[in-house]
């Protein structure tokens, strides 16, 4: 691909093909319609990302706390 030639991408929303460029301000989405229901699906909680558990965390805080107990001995 050279430089002159745009990059195509696909909508995130809808999967239609997208040019990115500066001047296509909602990219990498093909509309602000496209932009809105992406965002609305974050805030309805459709799409999250993948975190520790409760447990995990808290097992992670322990053993933080301990090793910092440990070094200041």
């Amino acid at each position: 691909m050279s430089n002159n030639t745009p990059l195509i991408v696909n909508c995130p929303t809808c999967a239609d093909p997208v040019t990115w460029e500066e001047k296509n301000k909602e990219r990498p989405f093909c509309s602000e319609r496209c932009k809105l229901i992406d965002l609305g699906a974050w805030a309805s909680e459709e799409y999250s990302i993948a975190s520790q558990s409760q447990d995990e965390w808290e097992i992670a805080e322990a053993q933080s706390a301990s090793n910092t107990s440990e070094s200041l001995q």
